[in-house]
């Protein structure tokens, strides 16, 4: 499935009776403009908020009651987008994966394109068709990481670790948890890398060759994370939009990695 749509494909599927759009921005933008017809979600609802991994992944028949509420199923098209080029979207496309719905599409840079290009919005606050429930979910294992699994993959040659972060805080300059630095042999792309200024937050033309360059090639398995896996979810999904299909979302990230005793850690910039 094609994981991205553009802002004119989106205006002519708009009213699409088994259209779900997805709006994870700021809610007082919301209530100002919107895609016509999206209702809004809090990305606080796609995770934990429990310290001091306040971003791992919430227990799964939570991620399913939010599905239901926002009336998504298998038989739905999904439209996603935020307001911060694709943090909280991304969040909401692994949490999709992760239940098995892969039915999602990233609007191109968001609500910022939509805006700023002219296409119809609207201020009405518009409620979900919520069906019922989902309870006999299992978690698809090749969407999440944990970090036993990292750990023993480390020697892997096909393996790869793609360090959202900022350069300080790969290099451990700056400290979020217990403990800086990175993961062994990680390979740092800063996310906002990915997003281009000059078009309006969509996603670069050359992300490929960027990933390409830097050894985070579609022919390795790759781990991405962050802090919380905010940055990272959009890493996440940006590689499903490319075709990536051994990518896996670390959700305990260094919010849990920095935290453990056990964990391996390298300091400085190489």
């Amino acid at each position: 499935m094609n994981h991205l749509i553009e802002p004119q494909q989106l205006k002519d599927q708009l009213y699409s009776p088994d259209l779900v759009i997805v709006d994870l921005g700021n809610p007082s933008l919301y209530q100002q403009q919107h895609v016509p017809g999206a209702v809004h979600l809090s990305g606080q609802h796609l995770i934990s908020g429990v310290a001091p991994v306040p971003g791992a992944c919430p227990e799964i028949s939570t991620l399913c009651a939010v599905m239901a509420y926002l009336g998504i199923d298998n038989s739905k098209k999904v439209v996603l987008y935020d307001d911060e080029g694709g943090g909280w979207a991304g969040r909401m496309a692994w949490s999709m994966d992760l239940l098995g719905l892969n039915n999602w599409q990233y609007l191109n840079g968001g609500i910022v394109p939509w805006i700023k290009d002219g296409f119809p919005d609207e201020s009405t606050v518009n409620q979900p068709n919520s069906i019922e429930v989902n309870s006999v979910v299992e978690p698809c294992s090749m969407t999440r990481i944990l970090a036993d699994e990292i750990i023993n993959s480390l020697e892997n040659s096909d393996f790869a670790i793609w360090d959202a972060r900022s350069p300080g805080e790969y290099s451990g300059d700056i400290i979020r948890s217990s403990r800086g630095g990175h993961i062994p042999g990680a390979i740092n792309l800063e996310w906002t890398q990915l997003m281009d200024r000059d078009n309006n937050l969509r996603i670069r033309k050359d992300a490929q060759q960027i990933l390409d360059d830097l050894g985070l090639s579609k022919d390795k398995h790759i781990a991405t994370h962050c802090q919380s896996h905010h940055r990272s979810s959009f890493t996440y999904m940006v590689g499903k939009i490319l075709g990536y299909k051994n990518i896996r979302g670390y959700d305990g990230s260094w919010g849990e990695w920095g935290n453990l005793e056990h964990t391996p850690i390298e300091l400085g910039p190489y």
